[in-house]
């Protein structure tokens, strides 16, 4: 396959959306994704705010959406509160019946990568892939240079017996005793008797205990008078919450420069781990590229990421005073604020696109129960902290 231009390596999300985007925009490149799993996407649900994206966005990836609503519910102790604006879902199943449609021929499943180099990979079995440059959409990976927390969550998809009477997703339903960080509960209506419902919880640890996590998502089932027939699907993930850290050491930590996509590029929303626009972004960028050797291909992935997590440092500062000034059980006050603000700051919040004043009101004020790291908030200093 000396001809090959480009190798995706990774089906995921991010990788999918170049492929697919390339496909339409530069569609005489030769393009090869690799997977090592059976489908693309895995058992993921992907979501995000009409606003996260511009109109031109929205309009090229409207056939993976599979889901829309018109509003979104919080709840929270003292603060209930319907949010004007379209909300999304992407389910890995649309993500991967599109994709076999329209690049089928391109997607390479049930394939394991050993190695990979910037001009090609080797694959578990030896066979070796040359190209003109490779992408490592592999996902998020352990680093001394990043300082993270974590988002951990488990979702089911449940049959229910009867209709839930849900109109809108609830995105976050924060009203339960709080245990393990800060901890919530997520809805969305599939249809009038399907919902994905998810226990999430913002975590000093990675680690997820799955049945217990089932067993909360049925007992929240049950307390909103839902009866479960059928479980269809499960899901669940751990995704990183930056506080700080040094993302040139970050990039620079491997040797060979190998462009990357995702969460392997630290392409997510640093507060709400939403990594769906950035991955739409990344791929409207590549496919603008004329020059598609590996150095330039590095280049562009690299400047994306880096341009992102420049622009983002006050949600890293947000989630230092959430995980460092706040003892993990008062988290929720600090969330609960936070949705009690202007409805245009919320969406802007999302979006990662918060004014001077929107970020002002958003710190205004002090965190409940505070420890004494509430100093280092502010004058935090992680040993390779750049622009965090």
């Amino acid at each position: 396959m000396s001809n090959t231009d480009l190798i995706l390596v990774g089906g995921g999300l991010a990788n999918t959306l170049i492929a697919l985007r390339l496909a339409e925009i530069q569609p005489s490149l030769n393009v090869v994704m690799l997977e090592q799993a059976p489908d693309l996407g895995g058992r993921h649900t992907w979501s995000f705010h009409g606003s996260d994206l511009t109109a031109a966005e929205h309009e090229w990836i409207k056939p993976l959406i599979t889901y829309n609503w018109g509003n979104t519910t919080v709840r929270f102790p003292e603060l209930d509160r319907i949010l004007p604006g379209s909300y999304h879902s992407i389910t890995s199943e649309q993500l991967a019946q599109v994709a076999d449609d329209k690049i089928g021929d391109r997607i390479w499943c049930d394939t394991s990568v050993f190695d990979t180099r910037p001009d090609g990979v080797t694959l578990a079995d030896g066979t070796k892939i040359s190209a003109t440059a490779v992408i490592d959409g592999t996902g998020a990976t352990s680093s001394p240079h990043l300082d993270v927390r974590f988002q951990k969550f488990v979702g089911w998809i449940v049959e229910l017996e009867s209709p839930h009477g849900l109109t809108d997703p609830i995105i976050m339903d924060a009203t339960m005793i709080q245990d393990d960080g800060y901890r919530f509960f997520s809805t969305l209506p599939f249809s009038e008797n399907i919902l994905l419902i998810e226990e999430t919880h913002y975590s000093d640890g990675p680690s997820i205990e799955t049945e217990r996590y089932g067993d909360e998502i049925a007992r929240y089932a049950t307390s909103e008078g839902w009866r479960i027939v059928d479980l269809l699907r499960t899901e669940e993930g751990v995704l990183p919450i930056t506080l700080g850290g040094n993302i040139h050491a970050y990039w620079d930590e491997d040797p060979t420069p190998v462009a990357r996509s995702g969460l392997r590029a630290a392409l997510f929303h640093p507060s709400t781990g939403y990594s769906l626009p950035s991955a739409v972004a990344l791929a409207d960028k590549l496919a603008t590229l004329e020059d598609w050797s590996a150095a330039s291909v590095y280049h562009c992935t690299r400047q994306h990421s880096t341009a992102l997590w420049q622009h983002t440092a006050f949600y890293r500062a947000m989630n230092r005073r959430l995980f460092l000034a706040a003892e993990p059980a008062q988290r929720r006050q600090i969330m609960q604020r936070l949705y009690g603000l202007d409805e245009g700051l919320i969406a802007r919040f999302y979006a990662g696109q918060n004014t001077l004043f929107d970020k002002a009101r958003i710190l205004a004020g002090k965190p409940p129960a505070i420890k004494p790291a509430f100093q280092s908030v502010f004058s935090y200093n992680h040993q390779t902290s750049i622009a965090s």
